[in-house]
């Protein structure tokens, strides 16, 4: 009995470290079917490239209101909507592929974050917003990552056949539907808004982790969408709830501990996964 005391005593003894757990396991059920849609669309990157997105209008939130919430989220929500509404402006006008505008464009906003931040005189607050800290899961950050999460999944349930549709037969829904382009926008509005709510306590870099690896992870173990969705839910819980106590009973920093958890998972996937994963695949056929 007493061997997995260490698996609960932290949440049990310190309110910020059951802030952190309850406040990741939201996040990581939210960001769960995201992450697997990003990845069945084939825009896997970005998700990255908005996260770098968010950092300009968050650091001019931190700039004005300093660690406030609703300056960090309402400046990071317009900068990473006005991101990806600028790379989709820039892929109709030229042709150019989506993801190829995105990674032009993040560059430039992952350095402007930085030199808002230099300017600001707070060069030292760049590393919260890119790593994040469990201590900053207060009560204001928790309950607006409920609510977060409560609407990305009530959003997805709403939008869910339409955006699947247009995931795998984009041409058959533009025949029968118009939902195509409000679902697309929806999802990408869902995928900022989670990127923003995860970055105070994963950090705006850390957090893409969370969202794609325990989907990566999913494919390994099934190739049924809601099934997809449950597994990547359950590794990103289970990657929160080992990465933190990771970060507390060996003093590092909570979301790249729960990320390197994530990352196991994944390659723990890769490996003993029944779907392609390579102890699973048929040995090669040898002529004699």
């Amino acid at each position: 009995m007493h061997t997995f005391v260490p698996l609960w005593q932290p949440f049990h003894e310190f309110l910020f470290m059951r802030r952190a757990l309850i406040g990741g396991l939201l996040l990581a059920c939210s960001t769960a079917p995201l992450g697997v849609f990003l990845i069945l669309r084939r825009m896997s990157l970005i998700g990255d490239a908005v996260a770098h997105g968010i950092l300009p209008g968050a650091a001019l939130g931190f700039w004005f209101a300093g660690l406030s919430l609703p300056a960090l989220t309402v400046g990071g929500l317009a900068a990473g909507l006005g991101m990806a509404g600028l790379a989709a402006w820039i892929t109709r006008r030229t042709g150019l592929r989506e993801d190829t505008s995105l990674a032009a464009i993040y560059p430039m906003s992952l350095a402007a974050g930085v030199l808002i931040l230099g300017i600001a005189g707070k060069r030292l607050d760049l590393l919260h917003l890119l790593f994040g800290s469990a201590l900053a899961v207060d009560a204001p950050t928790l309950n607006g990552m409920l609510g977060v999460s409560a609407l990305s999944l009530a959003a997805m349930a709403l939008i869910y056949r339409p955006l699947v549709l247009d995931t795998l037969d984009p041409v058959f829904l533009q025949t029968v539907s118009r939902l195509g382009p409000i679902a697309h926008g929806a999802f990408l509005t869902l995928v900022v808004l989670n990127l923003v709510i995860g970055f105070q306590a994963i950090g705006a870099l850390m957090v893409v982790g969370l969202m794609m690896l325990p989907a990566a992870a999913s494919r390994f173990w099934s190739r049924r969408l809601p099934v997809l969705i449950a597994i990547a839910a359950l590794i990103g819980c289970l990657s929160v709830w080992l990465g933190l106590l990771l970060s507390f009973h060996c003093s590092l920093p909570s979301g790249p501990a729960i990320v390197l958890i994530a990352g196991v998972g994944y390659l723990l996937s890769v490996v003993f996964g029944p779907i392609h994963g390579l102890l699973r695949r048929p040995p090669l056929l040898t002529s004699s």
